[in-house]
C-alpha cells in the first residue's frame, strides 16, 4: 500500500479564488474573474458544461462585470496592478481581443450599467469631478456621451434606472454610515427615505416597476430592513425586518415577481425570498456561510457566489431545493478534515459591551502553542466565516488565530458601526486589549508572548497596539496599515476625502486627537521585532505610510523588516506575491516560536 506524506503547507496558499461572476441572460454562458492561472483573468463556461476556459490574458483583477442583454458580449473593468483606476472594455463571449469602451488615464470608473437595448452604457467616473464624481451615458454605436448626473456635496453613484429608463436611481455617500438613495426623473430629485437629521444608510435598491422601488435601509432603526417607495404617491413604507439582522443586498426576478434578499447576522449570512404577489416570505438554505453575490436568471434559476471558513470561493446553481457547485475550488491536495472551523465566542469589553469574535484553534497534532491576534480591516467591515487561505496556512503550521469584531464592525447594527467614527484609536483599541486579556485570562496565551498581525485598518491597529501596549506581544506584522493619520487623510483617493472628517477626524479641529491616535506618535515604545508589508501601487494606504514608519524605526535601531511589492495595490492579486508574502510572514513568526514550525 502506498502511503503519502502530509500536504506541504504551501498547498494551502495554492488555493484559487474567484473575485466576481456573471451569467448571460440566455443562461448559455457564465464568466468569472479568477486567478486560476496564478493571476486574475476572465474565464468562461458554456453552460450546462462546467469546464472553464480562459477569455482574457490581461493578468489583472476585474471590477465590474456584466453581460449584454442579448448575450452577445461582456463588459468588464480592469485596473493596472492594483491602482484601482478601473477602465471598461468589451470582451467577446469566447474571448480574444478586447475593445476599449471607457479609457481615460488616471481616472476611477465604477458600476457599469447597460441600457435595456444594450446600445448605451451608463457609468460613474472621477473624470472632471474627482471629489464628488459624475455619471455618463455613452452611446456604444456613435461614441457620443452625455452627462446624466453631476455629483455635488458627496460622492454620487448611478445605481440603476427604471424599466422605461426615464428615472435614474442614485445614491450619495456622505459616510459609510450615512448614505442616501434618490430617484431622478427629469429635473426632479426625490429622496427615498423620509427627511430626518439622524444619519442612516440605504444599502441597495431596485425598481420592480416604473413607479415602485424596493430598498434596504436602517432609517429610524439600528438594523437594515426592507422598505418600499412609491413614486406616484411619494409614500415610504417599511415592509419587513428581522431582529438583529441587517439586509445587505436585494435582487429582483421580474418574471416570477420575487425579491431575493441577503442578510448579515454577525459572522454568517442568510438568504430570503419574498413573493410580491402574496407577500409570502421564506428562508432559502445556502451552501456557504458568506454570500458574495447572487444573480437570478429569467428562468428563476439562482446563481450564487459564496464561501465558508473551510470552503473556498465557489459558484453554485439552484433550480429547486438543491444547490449544484459549478466550480470545484478546494484547497488542492488537502483533505477537508485538515481545515479548521472557528469557534464563535464573546467577551466583555472595557465598558461591558459584548464583543463577538472568531477563534480558530490549531488542531492538536499541529498546535505549537502560539496565538496570532488579528484585528480586521475596514474598520467598518467584519471578520466573518469566510475562507482565508492564509488563515488555514498558519493554522496548519500550528498557529491559532483570534479575530475580534471590535466596535465599528458591520453586522451588529448602525449604532455599533458608528462607534469607530472619529474614534479610531480609543474604543476599538480598548476592545482589542480586552480581547487580549480574555485570551490570557482563559489560559490561551501568556502576556508578552502573543503574535500581532493585521492588514489595512488591522495594520493600523497592529501598529497602534504595538506602540501603546507592547508588553502584550513578542512580534508584530503590519500589512499596508496607516501609520500617520494626518498623512493618511491627505493621501486617500479624492472621492474619499469628503468623508474623512466624520470617519477619521479633521486635521485642524481634531489635531490633538489625531496625534494621540496616530501610531507614529509612539515610536519610542515600539520595541518588538516587526515586519511591514506594502503594495507600491496602493491608492488607499499609500506606500509613504509604510515608508515613514519603517524609516523612523530603523533610525532608532529597531528590528524591522520591510517587504515592498512593486506590482500590487491594496491586497495581493498575483498568486506568486501572495505565496511570497505569507512565506515571508511564516519565516518571521517562526523566529519567535518555542516549537519550530514546519517549513
Amino acid at each position: 500500500m502506498i502511503t503519502f506524506p502530509k500536504p506541504d503547507v504551501e498547498q494551502f496558499l495554492r488555493t484559487f479564488s474567484i473575485a466576481d461572476f456573471a451569467v448571460s441572460p440566455d443562461e448559455k454562458h457564465l464568466v468569472f474573474s479568477t486567478n486560476l492561472s496564478g493571476k486574475y483573468n476572465l474565464w468562461g463556461m458554456d453552460l450546462p458544461n462546467s469546464f472553464p476556459y480562459p477569455l482574457t490574458s490581461v493578468d489583472q483583477s476585474c471590477q465590474g462585470l456584466i453581460y449584454d442583454k442579448k448575450s452577445r458580449f461582456i463588459i468588464a473593468g480592469f485596473d493596472q496592478d492594483g491602482n484601482e483606476n478601473t477602465q471598461f472594455y468589451g470582451v467577446p463571449l469566447n474571448g480574444g481581443t478586447m475593445k476599449e469602451i471607457v479609457n481615460h488615464e488616471n481616472t476611477r470608473n465604477f458600476m457599469p450599467k447597460l441600457s435595456n437595448d444594450s446600445k448605451k452604457l451608463y457609468y460613474t467616473t472621477s473624470r472632471g469631478n474627482p471629489s464628488f464624481l459624475n455619471s455618463y451615458c455613452l452611446d456604444l454605436e456613435s461614441g457620443q456621451e452625455r452627462l446624466v448626473l453631476e455629483g455635488k456635496d458627496a460622492a454620487t453613484y448611478l445605481f440603476g434606472f427604471s424599466p422605461d429608463e426615464e428615472t435614474l436611481l442614485y445614491y450619495k455617500h456622505f459616510a459609510n454610515t450615512y448614505t442616501l438613495l434618490y430617484a431622478k426623473k427629469g429635473n426632479e430629485d426625490i429622496l427615498l427615505t423620509p427627511p430626518t437629521e439622524k444619519q442612516h444608510t440605504v444599502n441597495d435598491g431596485v425598481f420592480v416597476s416604473d413607479s415602485m422601488i424596493y430598498l434596504l435601509t436602517d432609517y429610524d432603526s439600528d438594523f437594515t430592513y426592507l422598505a418600499s417607495y412609491n413614486l406616484e404617491t411619494n409614500k415610504f413604507c417599511k415592509v419587513k425586518e428581522l431582529e438583529n439582522e441587517s439586509f445587505t443586498a436585494i435582487t429582483y426576478s421580474k418574471e416570477n415577481q420575487l425579491l431575493y434578499i441577503t442578510s448579515q447576522k454577525g459572522v454568517e449570512d442568510q438568504l430570503y425570498e419574498i413573493n410580491l404577489q402574496n407577500e409570502n416570505w421564506r428562508n432559502i438554505p445556502v451552501p456557504c456561510s458568506v454570500i458574495n453575490k447572487l444573480e437570478v436568471a429569467a428562468s428563476g434559476t439562482l446563481y450564487l457566489f459564496g464561501m465558508s471558513a473551510t470552503k473556498p470561493h465557489n459558484i453554485y446553481k439552484n433550480t429547486g431545493d438543491e444547490w449544484v457547485s459549478l466550480t470545484k475550488y478546494t484547497v488542492p491536495g488537502v483533505d477537508s478534515n485538515e481545515l479548521v472551523e472557528p469557534d464563535i465566542i464573546t467577551y466583555p469589553s472595557f465598558d461591558g459591551r459584548e464583543i463577538e469574535s472568531l477563534f480558530f484553534r490549531a488542531k492538536k497534532e499541529n498546535d505549537n502553542g502560539e496565538v496570532i491576534f488579528w484585528p480586521h480591516g475596514g474598520p467598518q467591515a467584519a471578520e466573518r466565516k469566510f475562507f482565508r487561505a492564509s488563515f488555514q496556512f498558519f493554522l496548519n503550521n500550528g498557529y491559532s488565530i483570534f479575530a475580534p469584531n471590535f466596535r465599528g464592525s458591520t453586522g451588529y447594527g448602525l449604532e455599533f458601526m458608528k462607534m469607530v467614527e472619529g474614534d479610531w484609536g480609543n474604543g476599538p483599541r480598548l476592545d482589542n486589549v480586552a480581547g487580549l486579556d480574555w485570551l490570557i485570562d482563559q489560559g490561551h496565551a501568556q502576556k508578552g508572548n502573543i503574535l500581532l498581525m493585521g492588514g489595512s485598518f488591522g495594520g493600523y491597529m497592529a501598529l497602534l497596539l504595538h506602540g501603546r501596549h507592547a508588553d502584550y506581544f513578542k512580534a508584530v506584522v503590519d500589512i499596508f496599515g496607516p501609520s500617520n493619520l494626518f498623512s493618511f487623510i491627505n493621501s486617500v483617493p479624492e472621492d474619499w476625502k469628503p468623508v474623512m472628517d466624520q470617519w477619521v477626524g479633521n486635521p485642524e479641529k481634531d489635531k490633538e486627537k489625531l496625534i494621540e491616535y496616530s501610531p507614529i506618535t509612539y515610536l519610542e515604545s515600539m520595541i518588538k521585532p516587526m515586519l511591514v508589508i506594502q503594495g507600491a501601487n496602493d491608492p488607499r494606504v499609500v506606500k509613504e505610510e509604510s515608508d515613514q514608519i519603517v524609516q523612523a524605526l530603523k533610525d532608532k535601531g529597531r528590528d524591522v523588516d520591510y517587504m515592498l511589492l512593486e506590482n500590487e495595490g491594496h491586497g495581493f492579486s498575483k498568486k506568486e506575491n501572495e505565496i511570497a508574502v505569507y512565506q515571508k510572514i511564516l519565516s518571521f513568526l517562526n523566529r519567535f516560536t518555542a516549537v519550530t514550525a514546519k517549513v
